[in-house]
């Protein structure tokens, strides 16, 4: 299987973080450079190894903010 290359052009936030030392993150990821794309998924403290994430472009990202902007979360 090929080497996956990535870049994290941006750390954005933790979403939350795990008991096992690993926390999910959303971060702006070049993936074997390519344009950067928004991405969810866990990663292991040291960003070496990651868990299955999605990535988003930014007009999936404006539709995702937009849908969860008209959510009640109360």
């Amino acid at each position: 299987m090929p080497e996956i290359k990535y870049e994290v052009v941006d750390k954005i936030g933790i979403v939350s973080e795990g008991n096992n030392g690993w926390n999910k993150e959303l971060n702006l990821i070049s993936w074997n450079d390519r344009e950067p794309v928004y991405d969810i998924r866990t990663w292991s403290p040291d960003h070496e190894k990651m868990g299955k994430g999605v990535t988003i472009s930014v007009a999936e990202a404006k539709m995702l903010r937009d849908m969860l902007n008209n959510l009640n979360l109360d």
